[in-house]
């Protein structure tokens, strides 16, 4: 993205000059070694205009290696026609997800709306309906499913109700049109009873190919957990305890599932993403990142994985690991910043064009972001970067 506006597009250099490759902290099942434990420290690179010749010199040598490493680039410009017409957001945004089936491709945007609760959208902007619902409280994460064979009409709206009043405390499916479909949990009474299964701030949900669920209980509540769900509803199994180790969390807010079946876990206060097995649900590693983690998506062909810090209003673009059962150091790509009163609370990919969507808090705004590749754009970029002063970013530094 071009710099000087309100999103940036955002390189990480190592020494002031080579980018993305980084690494960051790991803790796995295979590496208890202390000299395998990394930390990412935030470091500011000079302000621009602070360069020395030196610097300058350093950095055309190594040209050549960076033009080769983002020939291929990915990154992300706004689109700043997106919503088309008048804005329909009138409170806290905080979810959403792309329903793409067949012909149909919709955005679902969680607001917390006394009025509509859920806004639809075309991919392109067009508002399509609101849901004027009154079986939500307080909505906090949403998920499209849609059943293996099921097609459009079996759509499944998964919405997350972390609020005090009588329909929080759950978990709700509706179909696209907004008509509650089935209810987790108990509406309005918050427990840690797994029989019958009782949540309290249940934060958000994902699901494997087999259509089995994943869920997070705990945005600032009395439960730590991570669970799975058969795709018939029933429990199999619970982890996790509040706590700082492993398997253990502090606010345990986004959830997702890589191509490999791993369950990956944005442990919020804990400042990390952690993976476990699908199937048993034994820890594998986590990722640390210095920063809390809001929010943890996959790209389309599970390749990339995306990493959203709320705070300091980054989105992580990393490499996906490349077998299973261990993480290896994090590989970065990219990172699109964003201005830190907008609050980009949560966000999602589309499985069709890899758009993303941001659910902002501060802005009360859902905002979309166009994937852009190509080598031209990419190489004009890297000659620019030659000649003119670099902002400041962070930097990462191994240690132990």
């Amino acid at each position: 993205m071009t710099s000087g506006g309100p999103y940036q597009r955002r390189e990480i250099m190592a020494a002031g000059v080579t980018a993305a490759r980084r690494t960051c902290k790991l803790r796995s099942s295979r590496t208890r070694d202390p000299a395998c434990t990394w930390t990412c420290t935030p470091t500011p690179r000079p302000q621009c205009g602070s360069f020395s010749p030196a610097d300058d010199a350093e950095l055309r040598l190594d040209v050549a290696p960076m033009m080769e490493k983002h020939a291929e680039a990915m990154y992300y410009t706004e689109d700043p026609e997106w919503p088309k017409g008048a804005c329909r957001f009138t409170a806290p945004v905080v979810s959403c997800d792309v329903l793409s089936e067949g012909t149909v491709t919709e955005v679902f945007i969680a607001q917390r709306s006394e009025e509509e609760k859920v806004l639809v959208y075309s991919e392109d902007g067009t508002l399509l309906r609101g849901w004027k619902t009154d079986k939500l409280d307080t909505p906090h994460g949403l998920r499209v499913h849609v059943p293996a064979g099921g097609g459009v009409a079996a759509a499944e709206i998964w919405v997350t109700d972390i609020g005090k009043g009588p329909y929080g405390c759950s978990l709700k499916m509706f179909d696209r049109h907004g008509n509650l479909k089935v209810t987790l949990g108990t509406p309005g009474k918050r427990g840690s009873d797994v029989d019958p299964l009782q949540f309290d701030q249940v934060s958000d949900v994902a699901f494997s190919c087999t259509g089995d669920m994943f869920v997070v209980d705990g945005d600032d509540g009395i439960n730590h957990r991570l669970l799975k769900l058969s795709a018939d509803h029933q429990l199999l199994w619970s982890v996790g305890v509040e706590g700082s180790g492993p398997g253990q969390f502090r606010v345990p807010h986004s959830v997702d599932v890589d191509r490999f079946g791993q369950v990956w876990v944005a442990d919020r206060r804990n400042q990390r993403v952690q993976v476990f097995d699908g199937q048993m649900g034994s820890y594998v590693g986590e990722w640390t990142f210095g920063e809390d983690v809001y929010a943890v998506r996959f790209s389309t062909d599970k390749s990339r994985v995306f990493v959203l810090q709320e705070l300091v209003g980054d989105l992580l673009m990393l490499k996906s690991p490349r077998m299973p059962g261990f993480l290896g150091n994090y590989e970065l790509i990219d990172i699109l910043h964003m201005p830190i009163p907008v609050i980009p609370h949560m966000f999602s990919v589309s499985p069709v064009t890899e758009s993303v969507f941001i659910a902002q808090l501060g802005a009360k705004r859902c905002r979309k972001f166009v994937r852009r590749t190509g080598k031209s754009k990419c190489w004009l970029w890297l000659a620019t970067m030659c000649l003119v002063p670099r902002k400041a970013s962070n930097k990462i530094e191994p240690v132990g």
